[in-house]
């Protein structure tokens, strides 16, 4: 039997033409199995691409519909010009992982969520917190425009993918800067003296969830070990409570053990893994 792609819809184009995304059926000698829609993925540039979506019917899983499938896509992907393939996948799809990894595909972060008691935790001993200044923001942000592309581009992607992503994360959840409404940016004190910083903003825990999401959260080398990383975290969870949301989530890159074991720790769960391919 002969599995192959059909296109069931035109391709579809964002004005400036470098999105793409068109959905197909994955038939078997015609007959349609499944589905998938193959693109371009927002915010990387147009030679990173998306995979989603994918479903085969029950009667014929185990059958390799799904690898073929996959296969296929990864060539029209090539066919369009794509450097790197992205997909994502549900934490606890353990078929659909062990799929990618068979396939060359590699996690590149997963996203977690923790839902939130109703008391604001206090921070530790010694910790103090307090707003971000001007200062600190303008700061901030040049270095983590450049920090940001840095750590993508150590996942795969090309130094412009990388910089796209770092340029269209920051004009699209910081339109304003410091000033965007439902943004929060703190700072924790120890000592003393400043100890780490924190980027929380009010929207969106996961897709569809209403809550607070953590974008960033960073410890000075200097004061590392000394369970400040902790502090920031708590210090989330109090911003989002006052906020009047019971979520959080976060994103964490593959390989960050340390924060992982801070999030794992702190009661959160992974919702979703992001995986990678170079083509």
């Amino acid at each position: 039997m002969t599995t192959t792609l059909r296109p069931v819809a035109p391709l579809q184009r964002e004005p400036d033409g470098t999105v793409r995304l068109r959905p197909y059926e994955i038939c078997v000698n015609g007959r349609p199995v499944g589905s998938l829609r193959i693109g371009t993925a927002p915010g990387f540039g147009p030679t990173a691409g998306l995979l989603d979506g994918l479903t085969v019917a029950e009667a014929d899983r185990g059958r390799g519909r799904a690898t073929v499938a996959l296969l296929a896509a990864e060539e029209e992907l090539r066919g369009w010009g794509c450097t790197v393939a992205r997909c994502t996948v549900p934490a606890g799809a353990a078929p659909a992982q062990r799929l990618a990894t068979a396939l060359g595909w590699t996690e590149g972060g997963r996203n977690m969520v923790k839902h939130l008691p109703a008391v604001p935790p206090p921070l530790p001993a010694g910790v103090t917190a307090r707003p971000m200044t001007a200062e600190e923001y303008t700061a901030w942000e040049a270095a983590s425009r450049t920090e940001y592309a840095r750590e993508w581009s150590t996942r795969g992607l090309s130094a412009e993918q990388a910089r796209r992503k770092s340029e269209a994360s920051h004009r699209d959840n910081l339109p304003e800067g410091l000033a965007t409404p439902g943004v929060f940016f703190g700072v924790v004190e120890a000592d003393g003296a400043t100890a780490g910083h924190l980027w929380i903003s009010s929207g969106q825990a996961e897709p569809g969830a209403p809550g607070s999401f953590v974008f960033d959260v960073e410890v000075r080398p200097e004061f590392r070990g000394r369970g400040l990383g902790r502090a920031l975290m708590l210090l989330a969870e109090r911003t989002a409570l006052a906020s009047g949301h019971r979520l959080i989530g976060l994103h964490v890159f593959a390989g960050n053990t340390t924060a992982r074991r801070l999030y794992d720790s702190l009661g959160y769960t992974a919702t979703r893994q992001h995986w990678t391919k170079q083509l």
